[in-house]
């Protein structure tokens, strides 16, 4: 944990696209704090406060879901560079660790119930510092699929946006690339198996936050968009960007998202 304001981080541009490998690689600023919301070691959120330290209380709230096909092989740490990035634009930053397929009580709905109590733990933290309704929650990939579940439920929220979230899982699970073969395993099944599970899990399926932006990349491989018109929200498609673009604060992707975190936070 960080114990004096670490020294800003430039994050060079990078071309549209951009490897998960680079983000994972990329340099960060270790959190201000650890909160813990459950007993599980995995259930625990990292706070990081906006660098104006004697008005960071008044800086907005973004509420971080991380992705990677919900397994548990890919943890919070390769969203640290964007929980900094977007310490240093302004925003305070509640990044959610959280059991996932693989961890004792994760998968469905394990990892849905992690994810809406450290959420409604950020509202109840130090004498609710943080007003739900000023923050915004980000998810990314299967985190993105988790924001808009939660963003649904925990209506008193500011907004939800989803980073190439995957937003109708039934369509995702027939699909063949690695992640989307995965689904199985977080559902513990497949949807003609389960049709009530994924009904309950299904984001174009459950009401959204009315405030929801789903921002989305033409060139995502990983989490393709899909009849994204039915979800009756706003949506930002970005031709030239790719899946991990929007996670690298040196991205169009990330100051896109950033435009849209001001917009929804003024």
């Amino acid at each position: 944990m960080a114990s004096a304001s670490p020294p800003k981080i430039t994050f060079a541009k990078v071309d549209s696209n951009v490897a998960y490998s680079k983000v994972a690689a990329l340099s960060f600023s270790p959190a201000d704090q650890k909160i813990v919301y459950g007993a599980d070691p995995l259930q625990y959120a990292l706070l990081w406060r906006a660098n104006e330290l004697d008005t960071a209380a008044q800086k907005p709230l973004v509420v971080l879901i991380h992705g990677g096909c919900w397994l548990s092989a890919y943890d919070i740490q390769h969203t640290y560079a964007l929980s900094t990035g977007l310490v240093q634009a302004g925003f305070n930053v509640w990044s959610l660790e959280y059991r996932r397929t693989g961890d004792k009580g994760g998968g469905w709905p394990g990892t849905y119930d992690d994810v809406k109590a450290g959420i409604l733990a950020a509202g109840k933290y130090n004498n609710s510092e943080f007003d739900l309704a000023s923050t915004v929650l980000v998810g990314h990939s299967a985190g993105g699929h988790l924001a808009l579940l939660a963003g649904g439920e925990i209506n008193n929220l500011r907004g939800v946006i989803g980073l190439a979230a995957i937003t109708d899982i039934e369509q995702y699970a027939a699909g063949e690339n690695s992640c989307q073969q995965v689904t199985k395993n977080f559902m513990q099944g497949l949807p003609k198996d389960l049709p009530e599970q994924y009904d309950l899990a299904n984001p174009s399926k459950q009401p959204l936050h009315i405030n929801t932006v789903i921002l989305q990349g033409g060139k995502d491989n990983i989490v393709p968009a899909f009849e994204l018109d039915k979800l009756d929200r706003k949506i930002i498609i970005l031709d030239d960007v790719g899946h991990f673009d929007w996670i690298h604060p040196g991205s169009e992707g990330f100051s896109t998202l950033t435009q849209r975190l001001r917009d929804l936070t003024k």
